[in-house]
């Protein structure tokens, strides 16, 4: 390879500014969603919060789309640290399974900060289209594995893959069995799946409406209402699971 055709190589210390750099336009980025909402998002806005010129904040972020990335795959593991950091935690009730206080975990990160939970989850940008296997599903997988393990944990494949179901469509079948694993080396066996996926868009449903603010009328008793569907949701589960 020609010497003007190689990549060049950033000096330690290059490397350190341009990442304390972009860490500053990131949470100046944060700032903005905060105070503007998601949509309100642009290079433009961000570069004159930091007296950047939009020419400047190039050499880091050459589009919007990848700032958006970047965003969204740091917001997904900012997510899952909290959700992380409330399974290691001593849970105020020590019979509390597992799950229920991750899933607490999550809703508590959601509460606290609803804007960057709607970059998240709310009204998609407006073209924008994230990578494919880039960064933000892997920030989605490291998630997920926490959820599955803490609603798996101690349960053997087989055991999984006789969960109580209704019968499985060949095609419905052939997709799950070919998705890739999030936590479990070997992958979840299909019922798995179906019953991982239901228990995602039951609590994910339930932090929507109360983060978007439609459970306003449940006011303090939000928090309790939460817990016990929670419960509710992981015995149902634990129950179509045969024992060993």
């Amino acid at each position: 390879m020609p010497a003007d055709e190689r990549p060049a190589v950033l000096s330690p210390l290059r490397q350190r500014r341009r990442a304390a750099a972009t860490q500053e336009i990131l949470d100046a980025a944060e700032r903005h969603i905060s105070e503007h909402g998601p949509a309100a998002l642009s290079l433009r806005a961000v570069a004159r919060s930091l007296g950047m010129t939009v020419q400047a904040l190039y050499h880091y972020f050459p589009k919007r789309d990848d700032l958006v990335t970047a965003l969204i795959a740091k917001t997904y593991d900012e997510l899952a640290g909290a959700v992380q950091a409330a399974v290691d935690a001593p849970p105020d009730d020590p019979d509390l399974p597992g799950l229920v206080v991750a899933t607490e975990g999550y809703r508590r990160w959601a509460v606290e900060h609803p804007e960057r939970f709607q970059l998240l989850y709310g009204a998609p940008l407006r073209y924008y289209a994230a990578p494919s296997d880039g960064p933000t599903t892997h920030a989605v997988r490291r998630m997920g594995a926490i959820f599955e393990r803490e609603m798996f944990g101690g349960f053997s494949p087989e055991q999984l893959a006789a969960a109580e179901l209704p019968p499985l469509s060949p095609e419905l079948r052939a997709y799950l069995e070919e998705l890739q694993p999030t936590g479990r080396q070997e992958g979840l066996p299909p019922a798995a799946l179906v019953l991982l996926t239901s228990a995602w868009g039951h609590m994910h449903g339930l932090v929507t409406l109360e983060t978007f603010g439609h459970l306003a009328h449940l006011g303090s008793q939000s928090a309790e209402m939460f817990r016990i569907s929670m419960r509710n949701m992981l015995e149902d589960i634990h129950r179509r699971i045969p024992a060993r």
